[in-house]
């Protein structure tokens, strides 16, 4: 082991992002002329276009939370909105060259933050988390509210509303749903497609087979038996389930507070608030460290502090058109990077 608790393999990963730009070939350096900051190494090498998703001139970015994309290429940002902006709304859709389109979810002010989109038959729906007012809520595209469901009291885990947070949700492949409540008493949730209550999957703890701040969760089904996957965020970890809550295993490699998975073609993103995001392979390798900033303290920084080709807080990220990757980060004046793949 180096230093406290990273691997050496987890080492090299991350030292390999400090000389990505002394290591590229003259060619690739080349390339760059815009001069943008270069993250990663090797073929996961990316330019880094900071700010590429901005609101309209009515709203102000809040704290970034969530990210989807739908099958035509939309994007779909969740954001508390920021207490100076004259707009309410909290979620907001791009075109996929970043063009912004239309905006809703005024309910959603202050609390926006998960954000999952599934496709059921053949129509896609969004999955919401809202944190202020403690409830899941399923929406159309467009903002319709299908249903919302608050502290589910039938669980006899809850003696108050105030100890039920939910902060991101999971498809099973049957239909049903997972509900992480990361922000409340770190229990996993299990509801049915239509949104009835089924029970207590996972309690909270540290040991095997508890988590701790369940922020971000994930359905795997890569191998005949599809896993739930955790980001246990307290624990530094992610957990490995059965679909029924079984303990199978860890993901400790550089995981310092993990807060959600997304997996495209082989590789998993997870964003992690102490400023890096990680990408997996199959295997749960690691693979690259992006924006390494160490937690610098800059969250309430302005902009112009916040450094080139660093993150400060990601929360959520996802893969866009299966090569370049979208980071939304937890500030007060929001930040959403595109990753432009270049090898």
């Amino acid at each position: 082991m180096i230093g406290d608790g990273i691997s050496r393999r987890s080492f090299l990963a991350t030292a390999g992002a400090s000389v990505a730009w002394v290591a590229m070939p003259a060619a690739l350096r080349a390339q760059n002329t815009t001069a943008r900051p270069i993250v990663g190494y090797g073929e996961h090498t990316y330019e880094c276009y900071h700010d590429w998703l901005t609101p309209p001139s009515n709203i102000a970015w809040g704290d970034t939370h969530g990210l989807a994309t739908d099958s035509h290429g939309h994007i779909y940002v969740a954001h508390t909105v920021h207490s100076s902006s004259v707009g309410s709304d909290a979620v907001l859709m791009f075109d996929q060259q970043g063009k912004f389109m239309k905006s809703w979810g005024a309910e959603f002010r202050g609390g926006a933050h998960g954000l999952d989109l599934r496709k059921e038959g053949s129509e896609e729906f969004l999955y919401h988390c809202d944190t202020r007012r403690r409830k899941v809520v399923k929406t159309t595209l467009d903002g319709k509210v299908l249903w919302e469901r608050g502290v589910p009291t039938e669980s006899g885990v809850y003696p108050s509303e105030d100890r039920w947070c939910p902060t991101n949700v999971a498809f099973h492949p049957g239909g049903d749903l997972y509900v992480g409540d990361g922000y409340g008493s770190s229990y996993i949730h299990r509801y049915s497609a239509n949104g009835d209550y089924k029970g207590v999957v996972i309690k909270p703890g540290s040991e095997a087979g508890f988590v701790r701040e369940p922020h971000g969760l994930w359905v795997d089904t890569r191998s005949k038996e599809p896993k739930l996957v955790i980001a246990d965020r307290a624990n530094h970890r992610l957990q490995e389930f059965d679909l029924d809550g079984k303990h199978i295993g860890f993901i400790t490699d550089a995981m310092r507070r993990p807060c959600h998975i997304h997996y495209n073609h082989g590789l998993c993103l997870v964003p992690d608030l102490d400023s890096v995001v990680t990408i997996l392979d199959d295997q749960n390798r690691v693979v690259a460290s992006l924006g390494d900033g160490m937690p610098s303290g800059l969250r309430d920084a302005p902009r112009e502090k916040f450094i080139p080709g660093k993150f400060v807080h990601p929360h959520a990220s996802i893969w866009m058109n299966k090569k370049d990757i979208l980071v939304a980060e937890w500030v007060p004046i929001g930040r959403i990077t595109r990753l432009r793949k270049v090898s």
